[in-house]
């Protein structure tokens, strides 16, 4: 699977662009905020339904304008397959895929496969909870059919409780609706986050040992947050749900030691960059394809050692990397591909 072409209309700083791409490499080569990022953005939003950057589906349309269309072509057992998105001002987002429109984003899924690795990526282990939690999920919408169902069910919920919390009148009978509903679609959610971290700190130990020279063993431990009903008195006194795979965590250590509140910057970064590249191999080994790899400023972040086993790990899945510059061993590490130069959200040079 790769994808082979994308066409953007007033998205983010592209009025109209169409970009072919190579199906190993292609690196999209530019100055800073030129839109070399909205592009991978564009890709990222046709095989997932949704933006990487957490931002609002209107945010994606070119200032001035009423919508936006994105359109990706991707080949997949040597035959093209379609993918359009149309998001209005109004907020309406319309998909199709191979010209059939989708009820529900969730139908994208199964079509392509994806991992994003970014600067923010790379603060999951020293920043808050809602971080690695987003980290967790993102992999398992992907991988385990249900969960984002799931997850979104239980959001709902979740959201819908808090509200009734706030108000002037609390019925009990109510609010034991929502807890029913929230501890089944919570507990679903608790178990395939158990099941997922106990395969990845398997696989990122491995990888992890590999970076460092068998120096460090990591480690992650799953902290679930059960939902307990019995602890009404308590929500109903902070007008909030407290409790709920909503506040879940997992500890990442080596050594023994906590990453998140002792480890060094460095420690940090080979630690996260463990646990994406793991991201790669469970796709593979649960889904029997090659996920395909955004690189969004990330080889900046990485000293030349880090760099160097970071290529050498995607070199047989296809890449799309932005970067402002790429010399020395790195880019002599990278497979044959394609250089897009980017330029106030146009492509100037494509070699």
């Amino acid at each position: 699977m790769y994808i082979k072409e994308i066409k953007l209309q007033n998205f983010r700083n592209y009025r109209e662009e169409k970009v072919s791409f190579n199906k190993n490499v292609n690196l999209f080569l530019g100055e800073n905020a030129q839109g070399k990022t909205n592009l991978l953005e564009g890709i990222y939003l046709n095989v997932l339904g949704k933006s990487f950057k957490n931002v609002r589906d209107k945010d994606l349309i070119m200032f001035g304008k009423d919508f936006c269309r994105i359109t990706t072509t991707h080949v997949s057992a040597g035959e093209d397959h379609t993918t359009e998105i149309v998001i209005s001002r109004d907020g309406k987002k319309g998909i199709k895929a191979d010209g059939v429109k989708l009820t529900r984003t969730s139908e994208l899924l199964d079509r392509l496969f994806m991992i994003v690795f970014s600067p923010e990526d790379l603060k999951i282990v020293k920043e808050d909870p809602e971080k690695r939690r987003r980290f967790i999920d993102r992999e398992l919408c992907q991988i385990k059919s249900g969960y984002l169902s799931d997850l979104n069910d239980y959001r709902h919920i979740l959201k819908q409780r808090n509200a009734y919390l706030k108000g002037d009148r609390i019925d009990m009978d109510m609010l034991s609706i929502w807890d029913s509903q929230m501890d089944e679609y919570g507990n679903r959610i608790i178990e395939k986050r158990k099941s997922f971290i106990k395969k990845i700190d398997k696989i990122s130990c491995e990888i992890h040992n590999k970076i460092t020279g068998g120096k460090e063993v990591l480690e992650l431990k799953y902290e679930p947050n059960e939902f307990n009903p019995a602890l009404v008195s308590e929500d109903l006194r902070n007008r909030n749900t407290g409790h709920g795979p909503h506040r879940d965590d997992f500890r990442i250590s080596a050594n023994g030691v906590d990453l998140r509140k002792y480890g060094s910057q460095g420690q940090q970064r080979t630690a996260a960059l463990s646990l994406k590249l793991s991201e790669k191999k469970i796709i593979e080994e649960e889904k029997g394809e090659k996920a395909i790899l955004l690189l969004d400023d990330v080889l900046s972040e990485l000293d030349n050692e880090r760099q160097v086993y970071l290529m050498n790990s995607l070199g047989e899945n296809q890449m799309f990397i932005t970067t402002t510059d790429i010399v020395g061993k790195v880019a002599r590490n990278l497979p044959e591909g394609k250089v897009i130069k980017i330029r106030g959200g146009e492509v100037t040079v494509e070699i």
